[in-house]
């Protein structure tokens, strides 16, 4: 990459949420904006981030069950740890962060946040040069029966948070940890509190999953692969070829390949 092109040149404005806001307003926003993770804020001083991976393992898990989602506050589920840098840099310093980190922020002189940068913000200016073939990671696959509160242990356990969901062999679906945040705030704002733990435990993933799988040939472009991951907001994309599951990419992995 050129040093010549600063961070600035590919920011975004920052897209920011009150530690004192409700879990729900924030999984909103994120999915209105297609964004993930957001800022988390308090009295104009960035806190940490909140992510949709995080609203899932709290809307998930059982000792949170007599809370309503929009009882919840953003404070709970702040993930305090992230990363900055100045819109003087050379973009050459976000890859490793952006290889650690869904996201980093970006202050001003005076120490003010001024924006942030994804790594669809970076792809979008920037791409690997020799194709998808060094994006291409190992991929999980797990069974459409498969009950949901064994598909969150998995996540947890694992650090894995897509799975391709198969059925009789078929490639039918993706199961992410959006799909999990999503179907726990709905049967937590649906469901009465002394029938959750006897109906969490018969969903299964063929419930919450996203379908038809979106995917693509091993002979795409990296500019194509970028193109659908933005238009179809969406973060990553299983490789097929010739009816098999090569791998899958990631907008993480994009940024590796660079």
């Amino acid at each position: 990459m050129t040093k010549e092109i600063f961070i600035k040149d590919v920011m975004a404005k920052p897209a920011t949420i009150s530690k004192s806001a409700k879990i729900t307003e924030a999984l909103d926003k994120m999915l209105a904006e297609g964004i993930d993770p957001l800022i988390a804020v308090n009295n104009n001083t960035v806190v940490g981030t909140v992510s949709r991976q995080a609203i899932a393992e709290k809307l998930g898990s059982k000792q949170n069950s007599v809370l309503a989602p929009a009882a919840i506050h953003v404070a709970s589920v702040v993930e305090e740890e992230f990363t900055s840098v100045y819109p003087d840099e050379s973009i050459n310093v976000l890859i490793p962060l952006l290889q650690h980190y869904k996201l980093v922020v970006v202050y001003d002189g005076d120490h003010k946040l001024i924006g942030q940068v994804s790594a669809g913000d970076l792809l979008k200016k920037y791409q690997p040069e020799n194709g998808i073939e060094n994006a291409i990671e190992n991929v999980i696959t797990i069974e459409a029966d498969e009950r949901v509160v064994h598909l969150r242990r998995r996540m947890l356990d694992d650090k894995i948070t897509r799975y391709i969901v198969t059925d009789q062999g078929k490639f039918i679906g993706i199961v992410t940890e959006t799909d999990v945040a999503i179907a726990m705030r709905k049967f937590r704002e649906s469901v009465k509190d002394q029938h959750q733990d006897h109906r969490i435990r018969n969903m299964i993933i063929r419930d919450i999953m996203t379908a038809p799988l979106i995917s693509v040939d091993p002979t795409a472009s990296a500019s194509a692969v970028i193109d659908l991951m933005l238009k179809k907001n969406i973060s990553s994309v299983p490789v097929m070829d010739k009816g098999k599951l090569s791998g899958i990419i990631t907008r993480r992995s994009l940024v590796n390949a660079l």
